[in-house]
């Protein structure tokens, strides 16, 4: 049970990592944009690759980043 506590927080971690770059991705990002995608592209494959979110989703999560950027420019 225990490590059931520890993994459950650090998925929160992760999960709120991506929910605030969505969330800052529907906002707008007006400078650094692609320095801005990247870093959400990396921080949505980490999550993926700790299994906290299934692949599909994080390819459905980049491609809304993408859209979303190209809609601000």
């Amino acid at each position: 049970m225990k490590q059931d506590v520890r993994r459950t927080e650090e998925n929160a971690t992760y999960m709120k990592k991506v929910d605030d770059v969505i969330r800052t991705a529907r906002k707008g990002v007006k400078t650094k944009k692609n320095e801005f995608v990247s870093n959400a592209y990396s921080l949505i494959d980490k999550a993926a690759k700790r299994n906290v979110i299934h692949g599909n989703k994080a390819s459905r999560l980049k491609q809304n980043v993408s859209r979303l950027m190209k809609k601000t420019s």
